[in-house]
C-alpha cells in the first residue's frame, strides 16, 4: 500500500472513531462528516473503504482486535475454568460494547440487517464454541455459543443501559454457569 493511502486510511479511521465516540446515535456519523473530520475528500474514503459499512467494519475490527490483543483464554476442559474463561470473554465484550456504544450499534445495524456478519462475532463464536465443547462436547456447542453471544448484542446492551436494579454482569454470570454446570 502506498504511504499516502495508508496515512489517509489511518486519518479516516481516527476521524471516524472520534465521531462515533462523540455521537449519540449511529446515524449522526455521515461519510461527509468523517471526510471533513479527517481532512480528506469523500472520494478518498470511498476509494479506501468502499462504503460506510466497510468503514464501520474496519474501525470496529481495529478496536476489537486491540481489545483482545492478548488473545482468548486457553481452554482447559474443566467446567469451572471453561465457565470462567467464557464469562471473561462475555464481560470484556459487554464492556467493549458499552465503551464503543454507537460504533457497536452501527456495525450491528449495517451488517446486512444482521449482527452476525462481522469478524468480531465469528472470532468470539469460535472461542466460545471451543470452550463449551471442552466441557459439554460438540453436540450443542455451536448453538450455545450463539445463545451466549445473543446476551451481549449491542441492541441488548443499549436496551438495559442505565436501567435501575439491572446487573448485566450478574446475569451473564448466571447464564454462563447454567451452560457450564
Amino acid at each position: 500500500m502506498r504511504a499516502d493511502k495508508a496515512r489517509n486510511q489511518e486519518a479516516v479511521l481516527a476521524a471516524a472513531g472520534r465521531l462515533f465516540d462523540a455521537a449519540a446515535e449511529p446515524d449522526e456519523v455521515s461519510m461527509d462528516a468523517v471526510a471533513a473530520e479527517a481532512g480528506v475528500g469523500k472520494g478518498t474514503i470511498f476509494r479506501g473503504f468502499g462504503d460506510r459499512r466497510a468503514l464501520i467494519t474496519a474501525l470496529y475490527h481495529q478496536r476489537i482486535t486491540a481489545e483482545f490483543a492478548g488473545g482468548p483464554p486457553s481452554p482447559s476442559g474443566t467446567a469451572a475454568t471453561g465457565a470462567a474463561d467464557a464469562l471473561e470473554l462475555l464481560l470484556r465484550t459487554w464492556r467493549f460494547k458499552q465503551r464503543n456504544r454507537v460504533l457497536a450499534l452501527a456495525l450491528e445495524r449495517e451488517g446486512f440487517g444482521s449482527p452476525y456478519q462481522n469478524e468480531g462475532y465469528e472470532w468470539l463464536h469460535t472461542q466460545l464454541t471451543t470452550l463449551i465443547s471442552g466441557v459439554r462436547g460438540a453436540a450443542s456447542a455451536d448453538f450455545l455459543a450463539h445463545a451466549l453471544l445473543a446476551a451481549v448484542r449491542s441492541d441488548l446492551v443499549e436496551h438495559v443501559r442505565g436501567q435501575r436494579g439491572m446487573d448485566p454482569e450478574a446475569g451473564l454470570r448466571a447464564l454462563v454457569n447454567a451452560i457450564f454446570a
